[in-house]
């Protein structure tokens, strides 16, 4: 079973937000690039072949991204909603032996620049790219207008080597995709989408005061943020984890929506309940403040309202038990 602590995310990572703070001596280098959603199988494989050439050949790697995501900018209307934060992704490369991490701010300005443009300023003026590791679909540039033939064009003008990673397919025959797991997290496909990812969907924030009222029903919960970073997978009610600050990983009946059964939130609210704590320490396990991690492994049912509080508290006994079991399987 792996183990993480994204509380540190990425310390091992240099990361960059602006070219100008790039050394004017840095390099040579591997570069990629990419939006990295998730970095799951699709991205470990490109990211991996990075630091690959660059153990063997003595270079820096680097994987290049852009904050905001381009969607957002483009298509504010369509409510984008990322897989994970930049912070998870950092640690989840540092994982994979990434040294850099170059960060850049989106708009529509930056979007003006044409293949080339880009590739010249980022790629050869300032990382001194070597080799530039690519899937087949890559599109950069205005209007996205820069493909593999552009970058291959562009390999031979500026003395970097392009090379090319194949697609991973997911068991359906679909290519895996951040589109395909956000399609998956919103089916509330936890299994699915963890073959894809490579490991459980998850979330991380800061824990919150809510209403209460799981306390006040003998089951207290762990209320993120609104803020959390991280997709909120379809409303239900969920076997998971949580992992707080120590880096303790608990094992947790995890609810999403809106609480029907009382009068509902004007927001989606993630809350996590810790199960099979000793019973002479529930009191004292206090989670307020601390940022925690929680990871989705199995949708249990969907959020139903229940006809009154007995009815809720006989389904969270059974939605407890359900966990356990399923934690334990897996």
């Amino acid at each position: 079973m792996y183990r993480y602590s994204i509380f540190y995310a990425g310390e091992h990572v240099t990361l960059y937000t602006e070219l100008s703070d790039i050394p004017a001596d840095f390099g040579p280098s591997v570069v990629t690039i990419g939006n990295f959603d998730g970095v799951h199988i699709g991205h470990t494989r490109v990211i991996s072949r990075v630091v690959e050439l660059a153990e063997e050949h003595g270079l820096a790697s680097v994987a290049v991204s852009f904050d905001p995501h381009p969607m957002q900018v483009h298509h504010p209307e369509l409510m984008h909603q990322e897989i994970m934060g930049q912070g998870s992704r950092r640690y989840f490369m540092c994982q994979l032996g990434l040294q850099n991490y170059v960060l850049l701010h989106y708009d529509l300005e930056f979007a003006k620049q044409s293949p080339e443009e880009f590739v010249k300023s980022v790629f050869v003026d300032t990382l001194y790219a070597r080799y530039v590791v690519i899937g087949d679909d890559v599109r950069f540039g205005h209007c996205n207008s820069g493909d593999l033939n552009t970058m291959r064009e562009l390999g031979e003008q500026y003395g970097f080597e392009v090379v090319v990673v194949d697609d991973l397919m997911a068991d359906d025959g679909t290519r895996c995709s951040s589109t395909r797991i956000r399609e998956l997290l919103n089916m509330g496909d936890m299994e699915g989408a963890a073959r894809l990812l490579g490991r459980p969907h998850l979330m991380y924030g800061e824990v919150v005061h809510g209403l209460a009222r799981g306390r006040e029903l003998g089951f207290p919960t762990a209320n993120l943020e609104l803020e959390a970073r991280g997709f909120i997978p379809v409303d239900g009610v969920y076997a998971g984890w949580l992992t707080d600050e120590s880096g303790t990983r608990h094992p947790a009946a995890i609810s999403v929506g809106t609480n029907p059964t009382f009068d509902g939130l004007e927001n989606r609210q993630v809350e996590a309940h810790v199960i099979d704590r000793p019973q002479e320490r529930v009191e004292d396990f206090d989670l307020y403040g601390q940022h925690v991690v929680v990871e989705f492994v199995k949708h249990l049912r969907p959020m139903v309202a229940y006809h009154g509080v007995e009815a809720l508290v006989e389904q969270i006994n059974q939605d407890v038990v359900q966990t356990r079991e399923v934690l334990a399987a897996a």
